[in-house]
């Protein structure tokens, strides 16, 4: 087996990817094959964390645009990450790897609090760390609060996993004709106003010169590819 280039990753996952087949809710075949790839990772001694959205549960962004209060609608965003964290745990639990949910809103009965010592702590001693509740704050989404969490704990790239497999010039579900990037700096994607990451991220990511790598989650083995650096995805960095 080939050396990993990381040593500390950070998957960014889009609740959406835990759909598959179904219109909303979590499908437990997604769970299993995310839960092998990431079997396969930890076995290269990888310290792997996890940020995960809600949009298959509840869209905060949505429900304000239709006239709910942004803060109440963000919030109820961030308890779908609770929930999406707590499968997902689930679902790594049963390959048996330790794992550790901490949450940047208090909800103590099934999630630790987020703090930042504690989750290197988990990672030293070989635990996945899924990082629930966003940032904790409202206005912000679960893409900052996936680039916040992988700075504070110092991980060598960002993959932001997704269900496309890279980032493209326009839609490629609607645009037959849609290009493909194999790589792009930060101020590229910032100057097209591509809508994979929202931008405060990809700011943050530019200050702090951390790389992000897209990819499509949902092909098994691409996490594992990604980690062996092979041509997959579209490369954001400076």
């Amino acid at each position: 087996m080939a050396e990993p280039r990381y040593k500390r990753i950070l998957i960014k996952m889009s609740g959406e990817a835990l759909l598959g087949e179904l219109s909303h809710g979590i499908d437990p075949k997604i769970i299993s094959t995310i839960a092998r790839q990431i079997v396969e990772v930890k076995e290269l001694g990888v310290d792997v964390a996890i940020v995960i959205g809600g949009g298959n549960i509840f869209r905060g962004g949505q429900a304000a645009a239709e006239g709910m209060d942004r803060s109440t609608a963000d919030y109820m965003g961030m308890l779908a990450t609770v929930i999406n964290s707590m499968a997902l745990q689930n679902g790594l639990e049963a390959f048996g790897l330790q794992t550790r949910v901490q949450s940047a809103i208090e909800v103590e009965t099934v999630a630790e609090p987020f703090i930042k010592r504690r989750a290197i702590r988990h990672l030293e001693k070989g635990r996945v760390v899924i990082f629930a509740g966003g940032t904790g704050n409202p206005y912000f989404t679960t893409d900052t609060a996936g680039v916040l969490r992988a700075m504070e704990i110092g991980v060598d790239i960002l993959f932001k996993a997704t269900k496309v497999d890279g980032i493209y010039d326009k839609d490629p579900v609607t645009n037959p004709d849609a290009k493909k990037y194999k790589e792009l700096s930060y101020n590229d994607f910032l100057r097209q106003h591509l809508k994979v990451m929202d931008a405060t991220a990809v700011t943050l990511c530019q200050e702090n010169n951390l790389p992000i790598l897209v990819f499509n989650l949902l092909v098994e083995g691409n996490i594992m590819r990604a980690l062996l650096g092979e041509d997959v995805g579209t490369r954001v960095h400076g």
